[in-house]
């Protein structure tokens, strides 16, 4: 099972390692402690970049629908 550190988790998600930290404390991704560091899973990471991912899809969805309702598409 591949463990990664916070740093190469927050690089896949594109976001800084404070950030990653603060989602982690808040329970979004599991993680466990190996001494004082923080590790988390692959597919934990995977799975919060896939449901994020999926949100804003269903926000640029809704965005889409709006605009053509009030005419503002191409």
């Amino acid at each position: 099972m591949l463990k990664w550190t916070t740093q190469e988790a927050a690089d896949m998600l594109g976001m800084s390692r404070p950030t990653l930290i603060k989602i982690l404390d808040e329970g979004h991704i599991p993680y466990h402690r190996s001494g004082n560091r923080r590790k988390v899973k692959y597919k934990d990471v995977m799975h919060y970049k896939q449901a994020i991912d999926n949100k804003r899809l269903q926000a640029l969805n809704e965005l889409s629908e709006l605009d053509q309702a009030l005419g503002l598409g191409y």
